[in-house]
């Protein structure tokens, strides 16, 4: 049974357009590859899996940040282009129903980054000040960015940085993460000649030594994980265990992660607390203080704005701004977006091209309009 489209949606397609914003209809069906890649654990456990004809993986549509990027790069279009939608999403599990109402932008290829962020928060706001007239709306920002730049500047190794990279957004994953890093080195479980093998850091003679494993055992070294794909990972997990931030370094994260601020002091808080800590954050800090500036020049009240340093968003590809905006209860958001830089190159595009957009669920905004 197909979801109830919103009776709000004529309304919002007007809002978009009078926002510049150009429609853009794309395929129910999607390859899932993408999916797969770059979305989130949690999307990723959720989408609808099916085969074309030919034996390659497809999906229903479970969001639209994904099918947006692929169709412009597909249809060669020129940017900065702004891109608006409306239409049913899949996902498995789902409260509320496996089908739904989404809408949104996606803005791409604004080099004004301070700008663009604004924009979209701004365009997210209004959508649901026309929707929801009257209501308390309270936005929470964070910054993938800041976070890395933070990791940086801490003197944490790349594979450490990557792995708390992958975490922001997850509080249990965070957690675990974050007590990994803290916790005592423990003992290699590997068997010799493999433990030796992973100390020495030699992918190649470990690799050859999995790949005689998986002959020997009649696997093929195709199905899956490549022996040297195998080796390097195993060298990698043992450098992560090897490697304790200083109590120092540690606590300072712990500061940095308590971080929770109204946006018109976030800038100053995370001044302070570099200096404090001792770190410089650079042109991450400039840039987060730009979009500050910037989001207060449309008009939102900036104490219904708040900075908290460790609000994330579930999905791999973002790498700056991330924000939410809850209604009145705050017990679900009503959207969610932010900043993608790299996710373009990696779908595909010839050169980089920045976006940033925001999803909005309409059936929890339907749900408010008949509860009043």
């Amino acid at each position: 049974m197909n979801a109830r489209y919103p009776a709000i949606a004529p309304d919002i397609v007007k809002l978009f357009a009078a926002r510049g914003a150009d429609p853009v209809d794309v395929p129910v069906l999607q390859p899932a590859d993408p999916f797969l890649d770059m979305a989130g654990e949690d999307l990723r456990r959720r989408i609808f899996l099916t085969e074309s004809e030919t034996g390659a993986a497809l999906c229903l549509r479970p969001e639209f940040t994904i099918p947006v990027c692929l169709d412009h790069i597909r249809t060669q279009s020129g940017t900065p282009r702004r891109y608006s939608y409306l239409g049913e999403v899949f996902r498995q599990r789902r409260e509320g129903g496996s089908e739904f109402f989404q809408a949104g932008v996606e803005d791409l290829g604004d080099t004004d980054i301070a700008a663009a962020d604004a924009r979209s928060v701004a365009d997210a706001h209004a959508l649901l000040t026309l929707c929801l007239p009257g209501r308390d709306l309270s936005v929470t920002i964070g910054d993938q960015a800041i976070f890395e730049a933070v990791l940086a500047a801490l003197g944490l190794p790349r594979g450490w940085r990557m792995r708390l990279a992958r975490a922001f957004g997850s509080d249990e994953l965070l957690a675990a993460a974050l007590e990994d890093l803290s916790a005592p080195t423990r003992g290699s479980a590997l068997a010799e000649p493999v433990a030796s093998l992973v100390a020495d850091g030699d992918v190649d003679a470990l690799a050859a030594h999995i790949a005689a494993g998986m002959q020997e055992a009649g696997l093929s070294p195709s199905a899956g994980r490549t022996p040297t794909d195998i080796a390097r990972r195993l060298i990698e997990k043992a450098e992560l265990r090897s490697v304790r931030l200083s109590s120092d370094a540690f606590e300072a994260l712990e500061r940095f992660l308590a971080i929770d601020v109204s946006l018109d002091q976030a800038s100053v808080a995370l001044k302070d607390f570099a200096a404090g800590a001792g770190l410089a954050l650079g042109a991450a800090l400039d840039n987060f203080a730009a979009r500050a500036k910037a989001i207060a020049g449309h008009g939102i009240a900036p104490a219904s704005v708040r900075y908290d340093a460790a609000f994330g968003r579930p999905l791999d590809y973002y790498t700056g701004l991330v924000f939410e905006i809850s209604g009145p209860a705050r017990d679900r958001p009503l959207v969610g977006g932010g900043r993608y830089d790299r996710l373009l190159t990696l779908l595909g595009a010839a050169k980089p091209i920045p976006g940033v957009g925001f999803s909005v669920w309409l059936d929890r905004i339907e749900a408010l309009r008949e509860a009043n």
